[in-house]
C-alpha cells in the first residue's frame, strides 16, 4: 500500500509541484514525467498479478485531468468539478448495480479472494436465508455509494478552498500538489472508515445469516510445513 501511495499519489504531486516550474520541465513535461509514475506501476502490477491496480487507474485518470486542465488554464472551478466527478460517477455505478443480479459490492467485498464463498452460500442454502442475503448486500452496496459520495463532496471543498492562483501559473501548481497530498487524510481516511463499516455490516451480518464463526467465513491459512529431520 506504501508503494502505491508513493508511485500514484505521493511522487507525481511532487513532480508537478517542483519540476512543472517553467524554470525547469515546464508543465507540459511535468505532467509527462508525473503520469509515468501511476502508468508504469499499474502496467508492472497487471504484469506480476495479472489483476488490474485500481488505485494506478485512478491515479494516472487524476493526474491527466488535472494536468490537461493546468494546460488549459482553467480555474479552480473546473478541478473542483473533475475530483466531485469521478467518485460521483463511481458512487452512480454502485446505485445502478442494484438493479443487476449482483450488485457491485458483492464483486468488491463478497468474493472467493477474500472469503470462502462456497461455504458461506452452502451455510445460506441449509438456512434458507439467501433472500436476507440479498438485503445485506444492498445496505453495504449503499454504504459504500454513501462513501464515494461524501468523498465526492470533501474533494470539491478540498479544490475550492486550495485552488485560488490562476490557472497555469506555478503558484496554481504547487496548490494543486498540495491538494492531491492533501486528499488523502481529508477525503481517504473518512472515505475507508466508510469502507470498513461496510465489511464489518457484511461479516456480522453473514454471523447472523449463517450461525459460522467469523473465522469460518475466511479462508483457512495454509498449514506451514514440517521442517528439519523429523520432516
Amino acid at each position: 500500500m506504501l508503494v502505491n501511495l508513493a508511485f500514484n499519489i505521493a511522487i507525481p504531486a511532487v513532480i508537478m509541484a517542483q519540476l512543472s516550474k517553467e524554470t525547469r520541465l515546464g508543465p507540459a513535461w511535468g505532467l509527462v514525467l508525473a503520469l509515468l509514475f501511476p502508468l508504469s506501476y499499474g502496467v508492472y502490477d497487471f504484469v506480476a498479478r495479472k489483476k488490474t491496480n485500481f488505485i494506478s487507474v485512478l491515479g494516472f485518470i487524476g493526474v491527466l485531468l488535472s494536468g490537461v486542465l493546468g494546460l488549459l488554464k482553467l480555474d479552480g472551478q473546473w478541478f473542483a468539478v473533475k475530483d466531485a466527478a469521478i467518485p460521483s460517477l463511481i458512487g452512480l455505478a454502485l446505485l445502478i448495480s442494484l438493479r443487476s443480479r449482483e450488485p457491485f459490492v458483492k464483486t468488491l467485498l463478497f468474493n472467493d479472494a477474500v472469503m470462502d464463498v462456497a461455504r458461506v452460500e452452502a451455510a445460506l442454502r441449509d438456512r434458507g436465508n439467501e433472500q436476507r442475503f440479498a438485503g445485506l448486500l444492498r445496505q453495504c452496496t449503499l454504504i459504500v455509494a454513501a462513501a464515494f459520495f461524501i468523498s465526492a463532496a470533501l474533494a470539491y471543498v478540498l479544490a475550492r478552498y486550495l485552488l485560488k492562483s490562476p490557472g497555469g501559473t506555478a503558484e496554481f501548481n504547487a496548490e494543486l500538489a498540495k491538494m492531491h497530498l492533501l486528499s488523502w487524510p481529508v477525503i481517504v481516511v473518512p472515505s475507508m472508515i466508510m469502507m470498513m463499516l461496510a465489511m464489518w455490516r457484511l461479516i456480522h451480518g453473514l454471523k447472523e445469516l449463517t450461525a459460522l464463526a467469523t473465522e469460518d467465513l475466511f479462508h483457512p491459512e495454509p498449514k506451514k510445513k514440517a521442517t528439519g529431520p523429523a520432516a
